[in-house]
């Protein structure tokens, strides 16, 4: 996974020091039957498209700025779906991090889904009542950007 500039320049001040980070979850949908899903260079893991939003970036750009990079496919946020927190993780570099995560629901504009920059093995839709295994955190993220009605914010 790309780190972004910020990142390395805090690292470079604070070490493995936990960083409280801001993430967004962009879950894009093709004629309300299907979702695009990447798969992560990292993990192997089928997973909608997630980034680090940088600072100042409004989430929903940063979404669309990230289903772009990832999956060369431009997409536009139709709503806030979900806004948690992600448990305490630690990289293998020994990296400490937490993320708030905000996930919205994105519109297909156009594009052909492809891993378009090296973070992600393979981009493609998938029809919602046939994905690929996930985690179950991955997959609650998409089932909340598929319900109707207001955000949900906590667990």
């Amino acid at each position: 996974m790309a780190i972004p500039d910020f990142i390395l320049a805090l690292r470079a001040a604070v070490g493995h020091e936990s960083l409280w980070l801001s993430g967004v979850t962009a879950v894009v949908v093709r004629d309300d039957s299907h979702v695009l899903l990447v798969r992560r260079a990292d993990t192997g893991a089928w997973t909608p498209v997630t980034g680090i939003i940088d600072p100042g970036e409004e989430p929903a750009a940063a979404g669309a700025r990230e289903v772009l990079e990832e999956a060369d496919v431009v997409a536009v946020p139709e709503r806030l779906a979900w806004v948690h927190v992600l448990p305490p993780m630690t990289y293998d570099n020994g990296d400490r991090a937490q993320y708030l995560d905000v996930v919205f629901r994105f519109r297909y504009v156009s594009g052909t889904p492809a891993p378009a920059d090296g973070e992600n093995t393979d981009a493609a839709w998938f029809a919602l009542d046939a994905l690929p295994p996930m985690s179950q955190d991955m997959g609650g993220r998409i089932r909340r950007a598929l319900e109707s009605g207001e955000a949900e914010f906590g667990r």
